[in-house]
């Protein structure tokens, strides 16, 4: 069972490019065998800002918690729960003013907790949620991937492997608003994309039933 988490970040919803690029990605996943899909969409289910209320119930200690705090506690935690039961995190990332959506800022935020999804040692910061694989559809409307201009890649990457994600590969749809050649041309560099990564899931998918499959084939040919 392949156990995919979906978060998509367009103001647009299902509309969004980059919601659609995810959406396809995910879809032609689960035509590969059996998938769990856990799929967040912050435009239709934000989650809150981080602010100095929501920041001091992360720090307090479990005893001291007020209820409100607690509450807080327990949105977080879901939030944690879904990532990590994830095999797979899928997201999709449009591009706003040069930077990351601030709904998607406000889910790191959440998921962003020490002693969670992380941990301080004398060797400098430890991520926890190693051995998952994360695939970001970044939507953008001009040309930026590979020039200083792309903040996004380098603060995206730099999040997922600070939470033990290291396996990260982006699918770019750039030049969406230059031109229709453009946008076309980009969108279909796109879905062939989609089209490699979903093949390189489905090996592992079948690499992984036949190490589950071969020893109990085994098991009964000696019952």
């Amino acid at each position: 069972m392949l156990r995919i988490l979906q978060i998509n970040a367009s103001l647009h919803s299902e509309q969004g490019q980059s919601s659609r690029l995810a959406n396809a990605f995910v879809s032609s996943l689960r035509e590969q065998g059996q998938t769990l899909v856990m799929k967040r969409d912050l435009a239709l289910d934000p989650v809150p800002h981080l602010d100095a209320a929501r920041f001091g119930a992360f720090v307090a200690k479990a005893e001291a918690r007020t209820p409100a705090q607690q509450a807080v506690v327990t949105f977080s935690d879901d939030l944690i729960n879904e990532l990590r039961a994830a095999d797979v995190l899928v997201i999709g990332l449009p591009l706003y003013n040069f930077g990351v959506p601030s709904q998607l800022k406000s889910w790191f935020d959440h998921i962003a907790r020490a002693g969670e999804t992380f941990r301080y040692t004398e060797k400098g910061p430890v991520g926890l949620l190693e051995g998952k694989k994360a695939y970001v559809f970044a939507a953008r409307g001009g040309l930026h991937a590979g020039t200083p201009r792309d903040s996004q890649t380098g603060f995206v990457q730099t999040f997922l492997n600070f939470i033990g994600i290291r396996d990260v590969q982006f699918i770019y749809a750039e030049g969406l608003a230059i031109s229709e050649a453009s946008r076309n041309e980009s969108l279909a560099a796109a879905q062939a994309a989609i089209r490699t990564h979903v093949q390189d899931v489905a090996a592992v998918l079948e690499t992984t039933a036949r190490a589950w499959i071969a020893p109990a084939v085994a098991e009964a040919a000696a019952a």
